[in-house]
């Protein structure tokens, strides 16, 4: 009996110490923008208790922090890992650059699903989210609705407007994902079905949202070419819906309209004079990535794959099709065309294991060796490999990154997904933002280049994002909050991840903490899983 009471108290006296980590010595900068301070941040649950002097310093965990800097948790405000975070939760390529949060939704978002359309038992986007964290992730997520999955839900992939029944439908599906918990509403207009949307369509969807204080986000209809129209466009979807609005990956792509940017910039300052709350995100490369169906015309997938595959085998549409991919201007945004070259186009991944040997081969050269004209080798590639083809294209100017990474209201995305670089991840080749977009941004922009002053940097990755997000109790380090906090040595951080090398993680990010547990130790995964689903201003108990 004396061993069970002796036991039991010590289990109390320990249950009643006031920290279960403490973090001391390090530089800390809290996300609010302000400057370094050296205080300690007292970590208890899954909350931050304490940030300041600690006298007594007693803990489970106790870290020095000498030298390295403290921070809250990154946030990835666009990125493609729901499905990879299924098959593998631990989020390896963003946990290792202290990415805490991501944000998934540009056009597609988990859920909802038709049952009669898509073969899946989760059908509303709350359903998916939480099977994500009761099966295990490293890292928190949140969700905007995909305005491309509710034209799915009630459409499909035919090149036509809702009928007013549908119409009703896709806005009731809008109500109940921000009782869930989303975000807004994300689009991501140059690929089709999304394409065939109007402005009239988007701002009926974002209306509702936007009764729930939600955001509307966009992958614009043009980054190129009809860049300055795009940027008209979702100003007047957030003017007339009411809606706060965010630019995704905002560039001016292609050099034929590097000189756009600053145009844009004054119609984004413009309407933010006038009252409108118009915000963008950015990741930190010239070059970027989507499929090669970028190259071709929204039309020919109209019906879905089976009938675009169709007439990409057809040799009198091929004709048609080539014809309008050589065109200099266009009333789509023609990716072969903002690349200026071929060369500029770099083949990433294949699903067809015959045409691995392409990987990392860029689409001038794969023509040239053909004999025949770029374009028609992107429709021979796409047939080949019976579907799209994941790609990077080079379009952005260094100075224009810079300049962008300078705006008040610019926060961070990797538009990429979260893997580890092991197993078949391996078979292909990805951007290399998937490994290095927040180190680099600390390593090369912050550290080496100065483009930013590390307070700046550290509030734009958290609490900016958070506060653009209006996602409560996360994105800066104060009492009350959650305890999502990031370790890196300044001197350290840096991506490593090249275009040709780009499974390679980067360095310099020694611990993370995700709802106040340790995620990773001194660079290692610990195998924690505590990530859970955040929820947006919407969302009804």
């Amino acid at each position: 009996m004396r061993y069970i009471y002796f036991f039991t108290l010590a289990l109390f006296v320990f249950s009643c110490t006031p920290y279960d980590t403490i973090i001391t010595n390090g530089k800390v900068y809290d996300g609010t923008g302000g400057g370094m301070q050296t205080v300690d941040i007292g970590i208890k649950n899954d909350r931050i208790k304490t940030v300041g002097v600690i006298e007594k310093k007693k803990a489970e965990n106790i870290i020095d922090a000498e030298g390295k800097v403290v921070s809250p948790g990154f946030i990835n405000n666009l990125s493609w890992a729901a499905y990879p975070l299924e098959l593998d939760g631990r989020s390896m390529s963003d946990i290792k650059q202290g990415v805490t949060l991501e944000i998934f939704g540009e056009g597609s978002s988990p859920g909802p699903y038709n049952s009669e359309k898509v073969k899946h038992t989760r059908f509303s986007l709350g359903q998916n989210m939480d099977y994500l964290v009761e099966k295990g992730i490293s890292t928190n997520i949140a969700s905007f609705i995909g305005a491309t999955t509710l034209r799915l839900h009630q459409i499909g992939s035919d090149d036509r407007p809702p009928t007013p029944e549908e119409l009703k439908k896709m806005q009731e599906l809008v109500k109940e994902g921000m009782e869930e918990g989303a975000l807004g509403i994300g689009s991501s207009l140059i690929y089709p079905p999304a394409f065939f949307a109007s402005t009239e369509e988007l701002i009926a969807l974002s209306k509702i949202a936007g009764e729930y204080n939600g955001t509307y986000i966009s992958h614009m209809r043009s980054e190129g070419d009809k860049l300055k129209e795009a940027v008209e466009e979702l100003i007047t979807i957030a003017k007339e819906a009411n809606i706060d609005a965010e630019i995704y990956h905002l560039k001016a792509a292609g050099e034929r309209n590097w000189d756009k940017l600053d145009e844009v910039l004054e119609l984004i300052e413009k309407a933010q004079e006038s009252g409108l709350n118009i915000t963008a995100n950015m990741y930190n490369y010239t070059g970027a990535s989507t499929g090669l169906d970028a190259c071709l015309p929204p039309w020919t997938q109209d019906g879905g794959k089976e009938k675009w595959l169709a007439r990409l085998n057809d040799p009198e549409t091929k004709k048609e099709i080539i014809a309008e991919m050589q065109q200099s201007e266009n009333e789509w945004e023609n990716f072969l065309q903002l690349a200026g070259d071929p060369k500029n186009i770099l083949l990433l991944g294949f699903d067809k294991d015959s045409l691995s040997y392409l990987n990392g081969k860029n689409l001038g050269e794969v023509a040239k060796a053909r004999g025949i004209s770029p374009a028609e080798t992107v429709i021979d590639l796409i047939v080949a490999n019976n579907g799209d083809i994941s790609t990077a294209y080079f379009l952005m100017s260094e100075e224009n990154v810079k300049k962008q990474l300078k705006l008040p209201y610019i926060t961070f995305c990797s538009d990429a997904r979260s893997i580890a670089s092991e197993g078949d991840n391996l078979k292909y080749m990805t951007h290399p933002r998937t490994y290095g977009n927040f180190a680099r941004l600390l390593g090369k922009y912050v550290r080496e280049e100065k483009v930013l002053r590390m307070e700046e940097a550290i509030y734009k990755l958290s609490g900016l994002s958070a506060e653009k997000l209006k996602i409560v109790e996360r994105g800066k380090l104060l009492e009350g909050y959650f305890a999502d906090v990031v370790i890196f040595d300044p001197e350290k951080i840096i991506d490593t991840a090249t275009f040709t090398e780009p499974h390679q993680y980067a360095e310099g990010v020694e611990y993370v903490f995700v709802n106040g547990t340790l995620v990773l130790e001194n660079g290692k995964h610990t195998g924690a899983t505590p990530g859970k689903f955040v929820k947006g201003p919407g969302f009804k108990k």
